[in-house]
């Protein structure tokens, strides 16, 4: 049953990249749109997203309850020493969902939208910051639980280039994923033309971001070269995502839109595949060399035979209905 929560808990972080993480690039594509055109691609915008921003949530949900019922241990390091950038992290996650609801239903159309308009955008980009850098923070080798003072304990762990450039290449794919998502969304030429624009950006940002990752990564030894390119799996995914990268902008100048959400899904999928397959099942790097890995740190045999059960009857439950959600909402768009 162990293996069943773990996989549940990558689907659910996977997941929540790749939907939550489209959602924060809407409100970074936004956020670098010149000011005539922000008001049409907020409406592209609102069409794709409107009805299930909220839903794309339930992964996060999701991977908190695994860490926190099934592997307590990793749930409190986190908790704990990443206090800080979590903290930031719900902040954005609150004031942009809160700002999204009433620039859209507000019954009053006021100055107060300017207000929202700037809370949606930069909570958008300050959200997806933050997941990057807590991500590569778990990776960095920098959190100190044997720390002695409140810098090293709650602040370096962080604070540091490898995690702030996990968080820029982040993202940059938040907005790349979300440029791409929007592509299928447009109703005239003009649009389709400047979103696959934004996307051409997004994607140029990700390639800098991401070399500033591996230069980080070696100035600061976290060993990110020999987990991508000296492992089997970690160098087929790479050659899997740059494959699927040329095949998606081929398409796009074809004029070919038809698959271009899967292929940019499947590239970051690959993306952290890549990244993550090699040091598996550590999920946190400590900065006295050992780690916090998925199955010592494992609950009870019982409390994590019931949390199995639950996701397994959960998502029997639930799936179906959020499939015939997105189906039925572009069923209305068609």
């Amino acid at each position: 049953m162990e293996q069943i929560v773990i996989a549940f808990l990558c689907l659910a972080i996977l997941l929540y990249f790749l939907l939550g993480g489209a959602d924060f690039g809407a409100g970074i594509i936004e956020l670098f749109t010149s000011t005539k055109n922000r008001s049409r691609t907020r409406q592209t915008m609102y069409h794709a997203i409107g009805p299930v921003w909220e839903a794309n949530h339930m992964w996060l949900i999701i991977a908190i309850v695994i860490l926190f019922v099934a592997f307590p241990v990793i749930y409190t390091t986190m908790s704990v020493h990443l206090h800080i950038p979590l903290a930031i992290l719900l902040i954005g996650i609150i004031a942009r969902g809160t700002a999204f609801v009433f620039r859209h239903y507000d019954a009053v159309k006021d100055e107060m939208q300017w207000l929202y308009n700037r809370i949606f955008r930069y909570s958008s980009f300050l959200a997806a910051l933050f997941l990057g850098i807590i991500a590569g923070s778990v990776l960095s080798g920098k959190i100190d639980t044997n720390a002695t003072s409140f810098a090293d304990a709650y602040v370096y762990g962080w604070l540091n280039w490898f995690s702030i450039s996990v968080g820029l290449f982040t993202t940059a794919l938040c907005g790349f994923l979300a440029a791409v998502y929007l592509i299928g969304e447009c109703k005239t030429a003009e649009d389709t033309k400047r979103f696959i624009k934004k996307a051409e950006y997004m994607n140029l940002a990700a390639v800098v971001f991401g070399a500033m990752v591996f230069v980080s990564a070696q100035l600061e030894n976290v060993p990110l070269l020999s987990w991508v390119l000296y492992n089997k799996v970690g160098l087929i995914a790479v050659i899997l995502a740059s494959l699927s990268l040329v095949l998606l902008w081929y398409l796009l100048l074809k004029g070919s839109t038809k698959i271009l959400r899967v292929l940019a899904g499947f590239q970051v999928t690959m993306i952290l595949l890549a990244i993550s397959y090699a040091h598996f099942p550590n999920f946190i790097r400590l900065k006295d060399g050992n780690a916090i890995s998925l199955y010592n740190t494992i609950g009870p045999y019982k409390t994590v035979q019931s949390l199995g059960w639950a996701l397994v009857l959960g998502s029997i439950l639930i799936l179906p209905f959020l499939g015939y959600l997105f189906y039925k909402f572009q069923q209305k768009e068609e």
